[in-house]
């Protein structure tokens, strides 16, 4: 169990992990991932909170010269403050982390004053789908590249779903391929069971 975990448990406090993906179509395959992440999270005994590509989608550009923030803004900056880890999850549009996540990312630069900066120590999960296996694998090591530059924690697994001419989630979104499933639930083990090590944590 990650140092977070473990402060949490010593408050008496249940986990708290926070889904950040999607895209503007309803039901996409990013926010079905997403959303199987966190249920699996829940069955480990974590509360969760997505941001899904609705709430993603509503945000208005990051802009750094502007102080005052909108609700939505200030709901995915708190969330990412009190929570024990992060799930990113993006589509790969042109071999890189989407508009629509990254916008919602760079958000956390208003975490930089805080007594934990941006994302530091915390363990966060990746899920990339992708049209193709370039676009996983790319978007995957960029993805993972912004999280370090957050001082956060990649899990060992990220999960690359390649989408082309698969549906791999029902229009109900529950999952409809068992290996998806399972990675997913590897990455979700690993966001509330990765140890930080003790002297990075420090």
């Amino acid at each position: 169990m990650n140092q977070a975990f473990y402060a949490a448990a010593a408050n008496g406090r249940t986990p708290f992990i926070v889904g950040i993906g999607g895209t503007t179509r309803p039901g996409s395959s990013t926010e079905s991932a997403l959303r199987e992440a966190l249920k699996h999270a829940e069955k480990l005994g974590a509360r969760t909170q997505l941001f899904g590509g609705e709430a993603l989608a509503a945000l208005d550009g990051y802009s750094p010269e502007v102080r005052e923030r909108s609700e939505g803004q200030q709901a995915i900056v708190e969330a990412v403050r009190q929570a024990d880890a992060v799930i990113f999850a993006s589509p790969g549009y042109h071999g890189g982390v989407s508009g629509l996540v990254k916008n919602a990312i760079d958000l956390l630069e208003d975490l930089r004053a805080d007594e934990r900066v941006y994302l530091d120590g915390m363990p966060v999960g990746c899920i990339v789908t992708a049209a193709g296996w370039q676009g996983c694998n790319t978007t995957l090591a960029a993805m993972r590249s912004i999280v370090h530059a957050l001082r956060g924690w990649p899990t060992p697994l990220g999960v690359t779903l390649n989408t082309a001419g698969t549906k791999l989630f029902g229009s109900d979104g529950q999952c409809l391929d068992d290996q998806v499933s399972s990675s997913l639930k590897l990455l979700a083990e690993q966001v509330v069971g990765v140890r930080v090590p003790q002297a990075a944590a420090q």
